[in-house]
């Protein structure tokens, strides 16, 4: 059972929205906004939805949950992404001064941590791999299901 308010318990509500992606033909990545352990933001992708490729799960968000507080800085929140962050998503995370950024999955190919290490604000804290396996095999599922209709 997972304790309620722990980690894995909101990634658990971030693979919820990472499935909902899945299920709208979306890249599955799913995140929420945590404030004082209550969820203030769900979203997933929405690019193919919205044919905006900046339609992040992460800027869909922030946005969320800036309009919800009533200002541009989320410096007391937690974001749970099933992903890592790209490059874009984590300029808009440091922009946004989160307090704590939790990912699931690494992201080899296209994560910040490759390309800009740097890119959050420096006091954002950073823990990666919270139900990886979770993130990673859902990711894995979308794109084999994409490659067996091509």
């Amino acid at each position: 059972m997972i304790k309620p308010f722990s980690d894995d318990y909101f990634m658990g509500k971030a693979l919820d929205e990472a499935n909902k992606a899945f299920e709208e033909g979306e890249i599955p990545v799913g995140c929420v906004v945590v404030s004082n352990n209550t969820i203030i933001a769900r979203a997933h992708n929405l690019t193919e939805k919205l044919t905006d490729v900046t339609a992040h799960a992460e800027m869909q968000a922030i946005t969320a949950a800036a309009n919800l507080l009533g200002g541009k800085y989320l410096t007391g929140c937690k974001m749970y992404v099933t992903l890592e962050p790209c490059v874009m998503c984590a300029g808009a995370l440091s922009w946004a001064q989160l307090g704590e950024v939790i990912y699931g999955a690494s992201d080899p190919k296209r994560g910040y941590t490759k390309h800009a290490p740097n890119a959050l604000h420096p006091k954002t804290k950073v823990k990666s791999g919270v139900l990886e396996n979770d993130s990673a095999q859902l990711m894995t599922r979308f794109f084999i299901s994409k490659r067996n209709k091509m």
